[in-house]
């Protein structure tokens, strides 16, 4: 039966907070690696990288505030301490020093590695009828698989 944020047991909007903390982690470690390879690509792709990159860590910043609001209209309190990301991330920081192939490559993989985080929030949050949780986690999975196929195609 879908519920609303404040129809939630406290077990189930204690799993779905942990869900979607572990995504907001991984959004705001891979919102510094954009920012990271925004600030120091170089190369005959700087331009056009360059933009992307921005493109890229402006959404993950909405994006951030979105899961961290989202954690707390189910009562539970959203993480902000960034030695807490960083140490529950899966997505690990990039080398400011890289070639504009890795810090693709890098930022392509943390795409895809949230992208698989957001289909685990998602079924943890159909599985308690949280249908709000489920549409947003939906919603910024398809914004990195895009994200992950357009830097993908970079890499062809």
């Amino acid at each position: 039966m879908p519920q609303t944020a404040s129809a939630l047991g406290p077990d189930a909007a204690a799993e779905i907070a942990t869900a979607l903390n572990q995504a907001l982690a991984e959004t705001v470690v891979t919102t510094m690696l954009a920012q990271n390879f925004h600030w120091n690509v170089t190369g005959m792709s700087f331009g056009p990288l360059h933009e992307l990159f921005q493109t890229i860590y402006e959404d993950h910043f909405t994006g951030q505030d979105d899961l961290a609001e989202r954690v707390r209209a189910i009562g539970e309190t959203a993480e902000g301490k960034l030695a807490v990301h960083l140490d529950r991330s899966k997505v690990t920081e990039g080398d400011e020093g890289a070639e504009d192939r890795e810090m693709i490559r890098h930022l392509m993989e943390a795409q895809e590695t949230i992208g698989a985080t957001l289909a685990g929030l998602s079924e943890i949050a159909s599985r308690h009828g949280d249908i709000r949780t489920e549409d947003l986690a939906i919603e910024r999975g398809r914004v990195h698989d895009k994200f992950a196929w357009m830097l993908r195609a970079h890499l062809r």
